[in-house]
């Protein structure tokens, strides 16, 4: 399995932005799906963004436009880039990973992930 550690989170005013990092134990390139999980209080985990190592991206709709998440492999780090948030942003963030490619596999869903970073707390006030 590949260690994730998230940074990155904090407090944010309404409209600000943050940047989360999720640096990854082993070289990025050959991690096959990267993503980002949040859960707010009360609720269950959704997901937020994914990239494989090819460069598809898929993001949940209500990110779209204002989150980029992107992928260093040479420094073997995933970032996501959160503007213009909101609120309902405020959550803990999940840097999420799988190391191999499968036949058929659905990005959004927990289960397509092996490994999961600790978390990071971001805060949207209002």
């Amino acid at each position: 399995q590949v260690e994730l550690v998230e940074t990155g989170g904090g407090v944010v005013q309404t409209g600000g932005s943050l940047r989360l990092s999720c640096a990854a134990s082993r070289r990025a390139f050959s991690i096959f799906l990267m993503g980002w999980f949040r859960q707010a209080p009360g609720k269950e985990r959704e997901f937020v963004a994914a990239k494989t190592w090819r460069g598809t991206t898929q993001y949940t709709a209500s990110v779209e436009g204002r989150f980029t998440i992107s992928r260093d492999n040479a420094n073997n780090t995933l970032y996501l880039q959160m503007d213009s948030l909101k609120p309902e942003d405020t959550a803990v963030y999940y840097c999420a990973a799988r190391q191999y490619s499968v036949e058929s596999i659905t990005f959004s869903v927990s289960d397509a992930y092996e490994s999961w970073g600790q978390g990071t707390q971001v805060t949207v006030s209002s």
